[in-house]
């Protein structure tokens, strides 16, 4: 009986934790800046800066900070002449977060509806950050012709991320991740060198993430299924198409191994790399100068936009 019991409260335990956190719904209620968009997945944010008829840039983030992480960098882009969107990955920011697995099929369904929603037409240039950058090699190989430049920052998807081995557990990962998530992730944030970010309240938005309900579970589903994944194949595929690839890596990376680009240059020869011996895996947000400079160099000398 007193097993029984333990079991159920283990159990009910994540449930519950789950069940006190805010519906985005609820979020919304105090305002979003750009436009909520339905999309076939469900309600996706959008933004948009710079000129309506420019070259377009769409920025795709990482695993757990919306699309606000690119506020440094997008700056650089509009004055450059690029038509700039940006959007909240599902399960981030002030888009849904359905319950299902974050895979790359699964963004890249969002990546097309927003494409479409938006008219672009023709090709555009792809921005991913640490799992963005997964998402955007998945969508450059395959629709090479869709994409006239790729720059990733900080990307995953050739050496196995750095993350919390329990995530890869089923069951106790998933009521690690439930109960005690929230908390390391605040306390991951809390961590960061006072100042160090273009986003002085970083902590207390990544915090306001944490407690937003569906958040905790897209987070540990696309670590299990995208932050994971072996991308090999799909830069093979990108070299082989012949698309401009710049990848920008930070020296004190503690997430995405410095030897993943060891492992791109194998993969795509052609590549440019471009390195920040004393960044780490924030660099889009605590070095976004040096960033933004260095995809518009790239884009200048090797895919003739505006830069």
């Amino acid at each position: 009986m007193i097993f029984a019991l333990f079991l159920a409260l283990l159990i009910l335990v994540p449930v519950m934790a789950e069940g006190v956190r805010r519906p985005v719904t609820v979020r919304r209620q105090d305002g979003v800046p750009g436009d909520l968009v339905p999309l076939s997945g469900g309600m996706t944010h959008i933004r948009r800066d710079g000129p309506k008829d420019g070259p377009v840039a769409v920025l795709i983030h990482g695993l757990t900070t919306p699309s606000y992480v690119y506020a440094g960098v997008v700056p650089a882009l509009v004055a450059a002449g690029y038509r700039v969107i940006r959007y909240d990955l599902f399960g981030r920011g002030f888009s849904d977060r359905p319950l299902t697995r974050n895979d790359p099929a699964f963004f890249l369904r969002q990546l097309d509806d927003v494409l479409a929603h938006e008219g672009v037409e023709g090709p555009v240039v792809l921005v991913g950050y640490s799992m963005g950058g997964a998402i955007a090699a998945a969508k450059t190989a395959r629709d090479p012709d869709a994409v006239t430049a790729l720059a990733m920052i900080a990307p995953t998807g050739f050496r196995p991320a750095i993350m919390p081995k329990v995530t890869g557990i089923p069951v106790v990962g998933d009521w690690a991740m439930w109960v005690f998530g929230g908390h390391f992730l605040r306390r991951r944030m809390a961590g960061a060198p006072a100042g160090a970010s273009v986003i002085p309240d970083l902590p207390d938005r990544e915090a306001i993430e944490t407690r937003t309900r569906g958040y905790l579970p897209s987070v540990l589903s696309s670590i299990r299924h995208t932050i994971q994944r072996d991308m090999s194949g799909e830069h093979r595929a990108i070299a082989r198409a012949g698309v401009p690839v710049l990848a920008i890596w930070a020296g004190l990376d503690q997430s995405v191994p410095l030897s993943s680009m060891a492992r791109l240059a194998e993969l795509n020869p052609d590549a440019w790399h471009h390195q920040i011996d004393d960044a780490d895996h924030g660099l889009v947000h605590n070095r976004p100068g040096e960033v933004g400079a260095e995809i518009l160099r790239f884009l200048k000398a090797r895919s003739g936009g505006a830069g």
